[in-house]
C-alpha cells in the first residue's frame, strides 16, 4: 500500500477517535526492524464501556465508507480493550485501567511516537494563558 493511502486511512481513524471524544490519543509508528507486524498503532482511551464501543463503531463506520474493513475485531462486548485490526495499522481503544495495565507505549518503546496532527495534517493546538494563570486549549 502507498504511504499516502496508509496515512490517509490512519488519519481517518484518528479523526473518528477525536469525533467521539477519545482521550490521550497517541500514534506509534512501528519499525519493521523491531519485528512489528503492522506499521502503526492508534491508541486511545474511553471513559466508560459505552464510549469505548462508540469510538470503535465510529472508526469502523468511517473506514467502511472508504472501502476498508477490519480483518479482525476483538474485545467489543467487554469494552475494556477493543482492538480493530486493519493489517497495516491497528486501533486500540482502552478503558483507563486496561491501558495502564497493558501499557502498549512502554512495550513498544522503540516505536516513534507521533502526534495526531503529524498524521492528519491538522495544526497542533496552542495553549493560551488566561488572566488567572490557567491554560486553555485554543
Amino acid at each position: 500500500m502507498k504511504k499516502n493511502d496508509l496515512k490517509r486511512q490512519v488519519s481517518e481513524a484518528i479523526n473518528a477517535c477525536q469525533e467521539k471524544k477519545a482521550e490521550e490519543i497517541s500514534i506509534l509508528e512501528l519499525e519493521k526492524a523491531s519485528g512489528a507486524f503492522t506499521d502503526y498503532f492508534v491508541v486511545c482511551s474511553g471513559t466508560n464501556p459505552r464510549q469505548i464501543q462508540a469510538i470503535a463503531d465510529e472508526v469502523e463506520q468511517r473506514l467502511k465508507k472508504t472501502g476498508l474493513y477490519p480483518t479482525h475485531v476483538e474485545g467489543y462486548k467487554q469494552a475494556d480493550w477493543v482492538l480493530l485490526d486493519y493489517v497495516d495499522f491497528v486501533v486500540h481503544v482502552f478503558s483507563e485501567k486496561a491501558r495502564k495495565y497493558y501499557d502498549l507505549e512502554r512495550l513498544w518503546k522503540s516505536a516513534k511516537r507521533r502526534e495526531p496532527g503529524e498524521i492528519t495534517g491538522a495544526p497542533k493546538r496552542k495553549r493560551i494563558a488566561l488572566a488567572n494563570g490557567r491554560r486553555k486549549r485554543a
